[in-house]
């Protein structure tokens, strides 16, 4: 198949109909607006749905509702849209429906700048709504691993009947990169019939289904947060991905970052395996799960001598690097969250700094 070269967010846009998701709703905001805009097209084409709602609080319970009904349903939204729609992926999540949101991050917090930000790695990896659930997040580090995430994400949530997340800063959405829809990523919406409201004559069933997160008895609540609980933790068993860089042989110093940040600390390690000094990084692809074992194993290396998470926020990552080092080496922070991006230069020097 031929590469088309494409900006980040029509890119999603079009890998979501290529994986067969034909119902969208959003809110504009940027920096991903291209996404409605480009669906506003296309989904029309495809006789498929685009209905913008009146606000993102809207938008979060139109996806419940489609979801509920087992329809495969996706939004884009930035930031304070994410905080917006936090109640309805409670509820989705407590429901146990599948959706894919995607989050191209800009800076913060309160309305912050359109620029390039990932200070939104609490809100999703740590579950930004309230209650005890969890979200299946992605972080790609391209155009491309975009498209493949997203395509990726909607067999994902029917699996697990669970929300699924992308995560993307600002560049993602904006920078433009050649890309391809890759055929064995097309899926089929998975059996719903035993779950979803889609209908007792459409099911041929006397049995009606109930899509609801309410639980007044506490030991009926309470095993239902079990039964989520036994979810997510077949996540952390099945879903970890992550990439390994210059990370086979030994190493001075351990980088783990994810997204485009990680894409400027490649170049930097580059540069300084040319000097002479050896760092490898693990990137998370998956930032929920998290690669604990991985970066765990990455750290305990003989000649490591620290561990740096660089990221563009004040250092959300941080204590999850940490709870996977778990003591062995020590693990510092760098990075900025005011829309600029580290240079390679810049991580060069913290790498010397600390060795």
């Amino acid at each position: 198949m031929a590469k088309v070269l494409m900006k980040g967010n029509e890119a999603i846009g079009e890998a979501a109909i290529r994986a067969g998701c034909l119902n969208y709703f959003a809110y504009p905001i940027t920096p991903q607006s291209e996404v409605a805009e480009y669906l506003a097209r296309r989904m029309p084409e495809v006789n498929g749905v685009f209905l913008q709602g009146e606000s993102e609080v809207a938008v979060g319970y139109m996806l419940f509702g489609a979801a509920g009904a087992g329809e495969r349903v996706f939004t884009t939204s930035s930031s304070p849209g994410v905080s917006l729609m936090s109640e309805a992926i409670s509820y989705i999540a407590g429901a146990q429906c599948p959706a894919v949101f995607v989050n191209i991050i800009r800076g913060g917090p309160g309305l912050g700048g359109i620029l390039p930000s990932q200070g939104d790695y609490f809100q999703s990896v740590k579950g930004g709504g309230h209650g005890d659930y969890r979200m299946l997040v992605m972080a790609p580090a391209s155009v491309q691993e975009a498209v493949e995430m997203v395509m990726t994400a909607f067999p994902l949530a029917e699996k697990y009947r669970n929300p699924v997340m992308i995560l993307g800063d600002g560049l993602i959405g904006q920078m433009m990169e050649p890309v391809e829809f890759p055929e064995h990523l097309r899926s089929e919406p998975s059996k719903k019939d035993d779950w979803a409201t889609n209908g007792m004559d459409t099911r041929k069933s006397a049995t009606r289904n109930l899509v609801k997160s309410l639980y007044l008895d506490p030991e009926a609540l309470n095993n239902h947060n079990l039964l989520l609980k036994s979810k997510y933790d077949r996540m952390k068993q099945e879903e970890v991905r992550y990439e390994s860089y210059n990370a086979e042989g030994e190493y001075q110093a351990l980088i783990v970052s994810y997204g485009t940040m990680s894409r400027v600390c490649r170049t930097a390690i580059d540069h300084l395996k040319e000097e002479g000094i050896e760092v490898g990084m693990i990137r998370p692809q998956t930032v929920f799960p998290f690669p604990e074992k991985a970066i765990h194993e990455a750290a305990s290396k003989e000649n490591c001598r620290v561990v740096l998470s660089i990221e563009m926020s004040m250092g959300q990552m941080v204590e999850d690097v940490e709870r996977a080092v778990m003591g062995k080496r020590p693990v510092k922070w760098y990075g900025k969250c005011g829309g600029e991006v580290p240079t390679p230069e810049e991580i060069i020097e913290v790498v010397k700094e600390h060795l």
